[in-house]
C-alpha cells in the first residue's frame, strides 16, 4: 500500500514537470491597439482612460511587447501614453489633474509649469530651439489673460471694454469714407467688445489652456524621450506612427550638432505647433461664441507681443492702412497701429512667425550666454510683463496717438 501510494506521487510530480507551463497573460495585452482618444488635450488625464498613468506599469508593459516583437503601430498609444507620464513627471505636472474643462482657476498652477518646464529644457539642452521659443513667446500670448499667482488679478473684462471702447471712439472720429475699409476684426473689437461677459472669458481661457495641454502631449513627449533614449526612441516614435517623416528628420538634424539641422529643426517644430496641432482649435476658437471668440483672438494679436528680444508687435509688423475709393484727387489713407491680421488665422500667424519671431529668436538662441540669461529670469517677471492688464495704459496711448489720417 505504501510502495504504490509513493508511485502515485512520483507519478502526479513527473506529470506536473512534463505539462506545458502555463503562461500569465503579458501586460501589454489589453493595452494594444488603443486609440489616442485625448490626442487634442481636451479632457484630463492622458490618452486613454484604460491607460495607467504612472511610469512603472506603462515601462513594464513597453518591455514586454518589445520583447515579444510586437509591430510598434499596435502599442503606439501605449508608447506616447508612457512619454508623456515622464513629460508630466518631469515637468512637476500632475497629469490626472489637469482639466482644460475645470478653467484658469483649477489649471493656475498647471499652466504656470508648463512654461517653466520649457525653460527647463532649453536651459538643460542649449541645442533645443523650440523649447526656448515656446516659453518666451507662448507665455507672452497667454499673459494677458491668466494670472498664475493670484486669479483674481486676471485681466479685467473692464480692460478689454476700455479698450473696444477706445477702437469705437476714434471710428467715429473718422472720416466716413474710409469705415468702409476698415477690417472686420477692428470693427467688431468695437462694438463687441464693450458686451464682453465674464464667461466669455472664461471660455477663451479654457480654449487656450486645452490648446497649451496639445502642444505639450505631441511635443513635450518627443523632446523628453529624446533625452532620455536619443535617436532610438525618436526612430520607435516613427515607427509606430506617433511622429512622420517631418519631424524624425528635424530630430536628426538635432542630432546631428550642426547648426543648420538647429534651425531646420525649430522650423520644423513651429510649423507643426501652429499649422498641425492648433490650426483647427485655433478655427474653432474663432468661431465661438456669436462673434466674441473673434474678438478675443484679435485682442490676443493687438497685446500679444512676444518676448523675444527684437520681436515686433504684430500691430507694428503689420499695421492696418485703409485707403478711400476716391475717384479724383490725393486719396485719403487711415493708418492705425493695429495689426492687419488675426492671430487666429493660420496663414497670416505663420507669416508673422516666419518672418520676425522665428529669425530673432534665432539670434537669441545663437547667442548661448544671453539665452541661458533669458531663460533662467523667473517665470513670475516674464508673465507680469506680458499681461495685457499691465500693458493696457501703453496699448491705449499707442492706439490715441497713432491713429492717424494720411494722404499719399
Amino acid at each position: 500500500m505504501r510502495r504504490s501510494s509513493i508511485a502515485l506521487l512520483l507519478c502526479v510530480v513527473l506529470g506536473a514537470l512534463l505539462a506545458p507551463a502555463a503562461h500569465a497573460t503579458p501586460a501589454y495585452t489589453e493595452y494594444l491597439d488603443l486609440p489616442a482618444l485625448n490626442g487634442a488635450g481636451e479632457y484630463g488625464g492622458g490618452l486613454h482612460p484604460d491607460l495607467p498613468s504612472t511610469q512603472p506599469p506603462l515601462l513594464d508593459a513597453l518591455t514586454q511587447a518589445r520583447a515579444d516583437d510586437i509591430d510598434p503601430t499596435r502599442y503606439a498609444t501605449l508608447l506616447h501614453q508612457y512619454w508623456l507620464v515622464v513629460a508630466t513627471d518631469n515637468a512637476a505636472i500632475d497629469l490626472e489633474a489637469w482639466v482644460p474643462e475645470r478653467g484658469a482657476a483649477a489649471n493656475s498652477a498647471t499652466f504656470n509649469q508648463v512654461y517653466v518646464n520649457y525653460f527647463r529644457l532649453a536651459a538643460t539642452r542649449s541645442d533645443l530651439y523650440w523649447a526656448g521659443m515656446a516659453g518666451i513667446a507662448g507665455a507672452s500670448f497667454a499673459a494677458g489673460f491668466f494670472d498664475v499667482g493670484d486669479v483674481g488679478d486676471i485681466v479685467s473684462v473692464g480692460g478689454i471694454h476700455q479698450l473696444g471702447n477706445t477702437v469705437a471712439d476714434l471710428l467715429r472720429a473718422t472720416p466716413p469714407e474710409l469705415l468702409t475699409g476698415v477690417p472686420a476684426d477692428i470693427t467688431a473689437l468695437a462694438t463687441l467688445g464693450p458686451r464682453l461677459t465674464a464667461a466669455d472669458l472664461a471660455w477663451y481661457q479654457t480654449r487656450l489652456i486645452t490648446m497649451q495641454k496639445h502642444i505639450f502631449i505631441d511635443l513635450v513627449s518627443m523632446h523628453e524621450a529624446y533625452l532620455a533614449e536619443g535617436m532610438a526612441a525618436i526612430d520607435e516614435m516613427y515607427a509606430a506612427g506617433v511622429i512622420g517623416d517631418r519631424m524624425r528628420a528635424a530630430w536628426r538634424g538635432i542630432d546631428g550638432g550642426t547648426e543648420a539641422g538647429r534651425v531646420d529643426a525649430l522650423t520644423a517644430m513651429a510649423d507643426r505647433e501652429q499649422n498641425e496641432i492648433v490650426a483647427d482649435q485655433w478655427d474653432v476658437t474663432a468661431n465661438g461664441r456669436d462673434g466674441m471668440g473673434r474678438v478675443l483672438t484679435y485682442v490676443t494679436t493687438v497685446a500679444g507681443k512676444p518676448a523675444v528680444p527684437g520681436t515686433r508687435a504684430p500691430g507694428v509688423y503689420a499695421p492696418v492702412t485703409v485707403w478711400s475709393p476716391v475717384a479724383a484727387g490725393r486719396p485719403l489713407g487711415l493708418r492705425m497701429p493695429l495689426p492687419a491680421f488675426n492671430w487666429a488665422d493660420r496663414d497670416t500667424r505663420w507669416d508673422y512667425l516666419a518672418a520676425d519671431l522665428l529669425p530673432r529668436h534665432l539670434e537669441l538662441a545663437a547667442d548661448t550666454a544671453r539665452s541661458a540669461t533669458v531663460y533662467r529670469e523667473p517665470f513670475a517677471a516674464k508673465l507680469d510683463r506680458g499681461r495685457l492688464l499691465t500693458r493696457l495704459p501703453a496699448v491705449l496711448a499707442d492706439l490715441t496717438t497713432q491713429w492717424q489720417v494720411v494722404s499719399s
